[in-house]
């Protein structure tokens, strides 16, 4: 990958969620392709487990899988509620793609053997290495000037997009981050963040 001058500060302050996005990237497939490959390489995982796995899904891809959704909810959102609905989901479907976050159950159920004092502990871990991944590969993409938003409809896609990506059906999906280009005034039109003091939820001794 390329070398960027960007601050680990400066990105996880960049980070925000973007709603307003579009069918472009502002770098290339390939390039998206390393991004990915270097946080699913590097983030850290519980015991090592490297138990996460990311699909990811641009253009026509990304429009399926959305397309996916929609019908979905199309057969269980009632009649008056729809027009939000489609809405939203017409705004997933509009960035460039999608990276979908699993987890896989053999690294899990390997540690739970080897490491049985820690058995009911593992799936809980598992959740907070896909956090881990999630986070990272959204601030990555941010600091190469895309857009992003995480989404959870897992479960309700699950099985067709198993069907139609050849994702083993014992993977268990977890979130969806969404990304693309920015619309016009995207980052301009932010809520502006929570100012809620530090010192509420930060507690620091013998400093």
């Amino acid at each position: 990958m390329t070398h960027t001058t960007t601050s680990f500060a400066d990105a996880i302050t960049h980070r925000r969620t973007i709603y307003q996005l579009t069918k472009t990237s502002p770098i290339s497939d390939q390039k998206i392709k390393e991004i990915a490959s270097l946080v699913i390489s590097q983030v850290p995982s519980s015991f090592n487990s490297q138990s996460t796995r990311m699909v990811v899904l641009l253009k026509e891809h990304h429009d399926k899988f959305w397309g996916i959704v929609n019908d979905i909810l199309k057969g269980m959102v009632p009649e008056d509620q729809w027009a939000h609905t489609s809405q939203r989901l017409g705004g997933f479907r509009g960035g460039y793609g999608t990276v979908l976050f699993y987890e896989a159950p053999e690294p899990v159920k390997k540690l739970q053997t080897n490491f049985p004092q820690y058995a009911d502990k593992f799936p809980t871990w598992a959740e907070h290495t896909s956090a881990m991944h999630q986070f990272a590969m959204w601030t990555a993409l941010e600091t190469e000037g895309m857009g992003c938003n995480l989404q959870h409809y897992n479960p309700l896609p699950d099985q067709k997009a198993a069907a139609e990506w050849n994702i083993p059906l014992d993977w268990s999906l977890k979130a969806q981050l969404v990304f693309g280009g920015l619309a016009e005034g995207a980052r301009e039109n932010l809520p502006k963040l929570d100012k809620q003091p530090v010192e509420e939820k930060l507690f620091v001794h013998g400093a």
